[in-house]
């Protein structure tokens, strides 16, 4: 049965879908080393202290995500290497753009904060639930587990935005004018 493993795991990290999978994990790796740089910036850019707080403890599990990736990297016998994740760097870069259009101080920018920052939480709930996805099929359990972990993460940090904005910011931002 040992040999059996053994020889399915040797054809897995052989295969075109290991090679997918461990491109897609550097790609999610740049993506949250990135967002480790861009994060401090969105809070300081929020109005609100429920959103500045949100955007910092969230700063905080995207840290903790970045050294999870190593782990996942290590669980599958690879080095944990970022690729430039064009999609993230898209996402970060009309994130600044909602912040230099909208005026300082406005619950208008957090709404347009909060709209940038749910649009990086969508992508990384795809990445992570895709990656999970395919750590089960090569058989990487403990991969499975580190990613699922994080997709749950991300998931939370969707919700609290959601919450964040629904809880007044949202409706404080009709009244402003231009």
């Amino acid at each position: 049965m040992e040999t059996k493993l053994k020889k399915t795991t040797a054809g897995v990290q052989d295969s075109a879908l290991n090679e997918l999978f461990i491109d897609e994990l550097k790609d999610i790796y740049w993506a949250e080393k990135h967002l480790t740089k861009a994060l401090p910036k969105m809070a300081k850019a929020a109005t609100s202290n429920e959103l500045r707080t949100a955007i910092e403890n969230h700063l905080s599990e995207t840290e903790n995500h970045v050294t999870r990736l190593e782990n996942v990297f290590e669980s599958i016998g690879e080095k944990a290497v970022a690729k430039k994740c064009e999609a993230m760097a898209g996402l970060v870069k009309e994130g600044e753009e909602i912040v230099q259009e909208t005026e300082k101080g406005t619950f208008t920018r957090d709404a347009g904060i909060i709209s940038a920052a749910q649009k990086v939480e969508h992508y990384e709930i795809a990445s992570y639930g895709t990656l999970k996805t395919l750590a089960g099929v090569l058989g990487y359990n403990d991969a499975v587990d580190l990613l699922e972990a994080t997709l749950q993460e991300e998931k939370n940090a969707d919700n609290l935005l959601t919450k964040v904005a629904q809880g007044g910011i949202n409706a404080s931002s009709v009244s402003e004018r231009k």
